[in-house]
């Protein structure tokens, strides 16, 4: 058995700095989370273990300092918060803010705005709530549903695939040809480089596990992926998801991980491959994993 990593996978710096920034502000003083800071449960029963408390809506929180987490928020629950006298700490991602700078600036500019997304996902939520009008998409049955436009601008939800994105948006534009449609890209780098990866481990692989929460739009968005080009993808969220009858002796094993998927969670499922490879008697094969 051969096991390979994705070139790139794993947490991204913006969930390292929010992790970093949650466990720091917490030493000072009592704090909350607006919602998971990551789409994690074990990254967050971490955080909760070391007395940070999380709530669903700013009307419940109950420390003096709430913390918006790395998927951002509009400037209207900001507002709400800082208007019960909260102190606000921002772990937004800062290429999430640049997606929020991307549709002011469409809007401004007087084009409707389309968001490429998961409709109800926290990022869209803070990209959308704060907008007078717009129209959410994710598939093509949504394309057939818009409404049209003379200038409709198009933006994405930060972990979209870039391909899906640019798909919909040639869509748009056919739907519309009489319409001025206007695209930023707003998908960001990691979420780029790891579904360019996973295509390259994908393909170079008999299995493929892809590690993440099952509530991570990331992950399962690799998971999708690597589906295109390998017959065999399971995700998982801890070692004890994998099942022996998974792998065979002479597989080659490919893993991936999403953006919230800490390294050592990473690690412990490599371990128990190998361990499971070792129990059916192909220990030696699988002495030396590579990237």
């Amino acid at each position: 058995m051969d096991i390979i990593r994705a070139s790139h996978l794993g947490m991204c710096f913006g969930v390292r700095d929010a992790i970093a920034l949650a466990l720091d502000q917490s030493q000072a003083r009592p704090l909350t989370i607006l919602g998971d800071l990551v789409h994690n449960p074990g990254v967050v029963a971490a955080l909760r273990a070391k007395g940070i408390a999380t709530a669903a809506a700013v009307a419940q929180v109950r420390t003096h300092a709430v913390m918006v987490t790395a998927h951002g928020a509009s400037d209207r629950t900001l507002s709400s918060a800082r208007a019960l006298g909260l102190e606000v700490v921002e772990a937004t991602c800062p290429l999430v803010r640049v997606a929020h700078r991307a549709i002011t600036r469409l809007v401004r500019d007087g084009y409707h705005p389309v968001i490429i997304g998961q409709r109800g996902h926290v990022e869209v939520k803070g990209l959308t709530e704060d907008l007078k009008a717009f129209q959410i998409v994710l598939g093509e049955d949504d394309v057939q549903r818009l409404a049209g436009y003379p200038r409709m601008g198009v933006a994405a939800q930060t972990t979209q695939p870039i391909e899906r994105v640019r798909h919909l948006v040639s869509l748009i534009e056919r739907r519309f040809p009489q319409s001025e449609v206007r695209f930023i890209d707003t998908v960001c780098e990691p979420t780029k480089q790891r579904q360019s990866a996973a295509v390259r481990l994908a393909l170079d692989s008999d299995v493929v596990i892809v590690i993440g929460g099952p509530d991570s739009n990331n992950t399962r968005e690799l998971v999708t992926t690597c589906r295109r080009y390998c017959s065999l993808v399971h995700h998982v969220g801890t070692e004890s998801d994998l099942r022996a009858e998974w792998f065979n002796a002479d597989s080659t094993v490919g893993i991936t991980a999403g953006t919230s998927t800490p390294d050592p969670v990473i690690d412990r499922i490599e371990l128990r491959i190998r361990q499971l490879a070792g129990e059916r008697g192909d220990a030696s094969p699988c002495a030396g994993s590579h990237q």
